[in-house]
């Protein structure tokens, strides 16, 4: 999978399904149980997950790539602020990866 996904979701995520359908392979990554590291000095604990994004990614095989992201939620507790991981891999404005979103801007 190292091959195929974008390393900030190999490096964050963790892939708990692959469901392959005839014209398109959806892949379920849950975000790791760590710390983003900004936040690595204060007190954090787990808090739950965002609602799961549906982002759109390079073809394979002739198939669609759906990814099925679920971000994780982060309580600081001396202060109570919920906050996550910078999220940098959507193109601003689409639901596609970044990388796919300037490959097709490319084609045109």
């Amino acid at each position: 999978m190292e091959l195929l996904l974008p390393s900030y979701l190999i490096e964050h995520y963790t892939i708990v399904n692959i469901e392959p359908i005839p014209s398109r392979i959806d892949i379920y990554l849950e975000e790791k149980l760590s710390v983003p590291k900004e936040y690595s000095k204060e007190q954090m604990i787990s808090h739950g997950f965002h609602k799961q994004s549906v982002i759109r990614d390079f073809p394979i095989r002739g198939k669609q790539v759906y990814l099925y992201v679920k971000r994780r939620r982060w309580l600081n507790k001396k202060t109570d602020e919920v906050v996550s991981r910078d999220w940098n891999i959507i193109a601003k404005g689409t639901r596609m990866t970044e990388d796919f979103a300037i490959f097709l801007k490319g084609t045109n």
